[in-house]
């Protein structure tokens, strides 16, 4: 007798495509094996995709819709969870896909803002650093982040707390006017019914948090992958045991936030005392 589904649907829009693929499968009597033959792929591809452990192509879907005879259900549900991503570099498309998906976003931020919110001009200045990068390349990047930025303008935009390092506000990134055009937008962010924007002070210890930015994924109320920003080009995680401590390395940090509305009020005056 094939075992009952026991990936829960809930945990991410990946784990979703899997719960259906594999209902489907043994709504229909099939084993995996059977499965893959008529699909041409493997056994062991299917029990991947069926387990969330393998990402299957577009193909696989169309098939899968076509042997049960589905309208498109697979498919659709594959666009949903790997939708063609924004044009940005090869190493971010994953994580590109993962915020335009996710209900939620944490950031940490202790170095600079977050590419999500930053201004074109600010966004500009940071990618034009880059070494060797072209100008085609820099304006190609730059759209591409203020591409991104559309998430914001949905129906149903994520919720999004930013936990800022005091240092950022002050950090010289394209001079009086990029930085000034730059926090105002965070200010304008934060007025925002789905967004809370933290500043962390300078006195804040905050060790756990110094190693670098991340930025937490959430699905539903559940943390199910995150970005991590380090040299040459960050890396995506989506293992369980590591999520689990970046979540509780991003609680320790906002525990020595200023609230939102003091927060709003440093930003504002760093606006007024250094930026005009």
């Amino acid at each position: 007798m094939t075992r009952m589904i026991d990936i829960n649907p809930e945990e991410s829009p990946r784990a979703r495509f899997a719960y259906e693929v594999r209902r489907y499968r043994l709504a229909a009597g099939m084993t995996q094996k059977q499965l893959g033959r008529r699909l041409g792929f493997s056994t062991s591809a299917v029990a991947m995709v069926e387990t969330s452990k393998f990402r299957p192509s577009e193909r696989f879907a169309e098939l899968c819709d076509e042997v049960f005879g589905l309208d498109g259900v697979i498919a659709g549900l594959y666009a949903e969870v790997w939708p063609p991503p924004p044009p940005v570099p090869a190493h971010f498309r994953d994580w590109a896909v993962e915020e335009q998906r996710a209900t939620a976003l944490r950031f940490w931020a202790p170095l600079l803002v977050p590419g999500l919110l930053q201004t074109e001009a600010f966004a500009r200045r940071v990618i034009s650093c880059s070494p060797d990068i072209t100008e085609d390349e820099v304006e190609r990047r730059v759209a591409g982040r203020m591409q991104r930025r559309a998430v914001f303008s949905r129906v149903d935009p994520p919720a999004v707390m930013c936990l800022l390092d005091e240092g950022v506000l002050h950090r010289p990134v394209g001079g009086p006017a990029v930085m000034r055009e730059q926090l105002e937008y965070l200010l304008d962010l934060s007025r925002r019914p789905n967004f809370t924007i933290q500043v962390v002070p300078y006195d804040a210890e905050v060790l756990s948090g110094l190693l670098g930015a991340y930025t937490i994924a959430e699905m539903r109320g559940n943390a199910y992958t995150v970005r991590v920003e380090s040299q040459p080009s960050g890396r995506t995680v989506t293992d369980r045991a590591t999520i689990t401590n970046m979540v509780r390395r991003y609680d320790a940090v906002r525990a020595d936030a200023y609230p939102q509305h003091q927060s709003g009020k440093l930003i504002e005056e760093v606006v007024t005392q250094k930026w005009t």
